[in-house]
């Protein structure tokens, strides 16, 4: 087994790609050791030193390191002997089905449209970069749109610029509606 490794834009995400599904069903993030223990996987990376985060997408591994910790040169060969020996098993990735929050009531029509262009454009985008982009609240008075930014895109320098700069302003070209976007935290 051959597991790529790519940069992110944050320098402290290191994105591997193991050649294989990892969360076909959706993504997931762990962002604790308490909260890990919902994956073998994860639970295994966190026991490594240094790690402090660990995003699974579609086809890849995002491990984000503590600031404090040591550099990549230091990290990458555990990690990746952790993620191969974790496919070689055959261990599922979590040991139960993940659960995903059921949105509360119908979508109005903007945020359906949001949601539209978020999972169509923006998030297949951000995911390269071994992320995603949520959508949390959109306001209808003021047009403020609220998105949760994971994985290598949480605490990344350049998230700000990329909702400005991209979200937003992709956004308020496809959907009027929206003011401004703002990443919750």
């Amino acid at each position: 087994m051959f597991i790529q490794t790519e940069p992110t834009p944050n320098p402290n995400v290191l994105k591997f790609l193991p050649g294989r599904d990892v969360a076909p069903q959706g993504v997931l993030e762990y962002r604790t050791i308490d909260e890990a223990a919902a994956s073998p996987l994860a639970e295994a990376l966190f026991e490594l030193e240094g790690v402090e985060g660990v995003f699974f997408g579609a086809d890849y591994v995002s491990v984000t390191r503590g600031v404090q910790a040591p550099d990549w040169s230091a990290m990458k060969a555990p990690i990746l002997s952790v993620i191969m020996d974790h496919f070689v098993s055959g261990a599922p990735l979590t040991r139960d089905a993940p659960t995903t929050a059921e949105d509360a009531g119908e979508d109005t029509e903007i945020v359906a449209e949001i949601k539209g262009l978020l999972d169509s454009r923006i998030r297949p985008a951000v995911a390269q970069d071994g992320g995603d982009i949520l959508f949390d609240h959109f306001d209808e008075e003021t047009g403020v749109l609220r998105l949760r930014m994971r994985g290598a895109c949480s605490g990344c320098p350049s998230s700000s610029a990329t909702l400005k700069a991209g979200v937003e302003q992709m956004m308020r070209h496809y959907i009027p509606e929206v003011t401004s976007v703002e990443q919750v935290i």
